[in-house]
């Protein structure tokens, strides 16, 4: 599925939101700096973009860590994923935390998150006496025997 999402550039340098491949389904989001942005260990840095996005309505921004920013650097979102509500008009940012031992470096422009665009439902919540038999029943954490 494909569709036009209208963005802003805040700042002539921001890059706007792009995929790394035809079948991506998070487009990279780009770090907005004029020089290298340092991040130590147990640190979290609210970083800037540059572009606003106009999600359609029954839309939702997804912000989720670029796996290999994560899994070689230590770098994710500190939320784990950002929501970005379709009437929200304001700059894209990333909290970005570094879980490692290391100091790391971005650079002016570096890929820093991967933003998905998914359709949502706006739920109705109806209290009732009782919810239908499953299964799993009230089982919680691991109770699928399922790791």
């Amino acid at each position: 599925m494909t569709g036009s999402i209208p963005y802003r550039k805040l700042s002539p340098e921001a890059i706007p939101p792009s995929y790394g491949t035809a079948s991506a389904a998070g487009a990279d989001l780009h770090v907005l700096t004029k020089d290298p942005i340092e991040i130590r260990p147990g640190e979290t840095v609210l970083l800037h973009t540059g572009i606003a996005l106009a999600l359609p309505e029954g839309f939702v921004g997804l912000v989720f860590a670029r796996s290999g920013l994560a899994t070689k650097r230590d770098l994710a979102p500190a939320n784990k994923v950002g929501v970005i509500d379709s009437d929200y008009r304001g700059e894209l940012m990333v909290p970005l935390h570094n879980h490692g031992k290391e100091t790391q470096t971005l650079l002016p422009g570096e890929r820093i998150a991967q933003l998905a665009v998914i359709p949502y439902l706006t739920a109705t919540f109806t209290e009732v006496e009782s919810l239908t038999e499953t299964e799993r029943g009230e089982g919680g954490f691991g109770s699928t025997g399922r790791t």
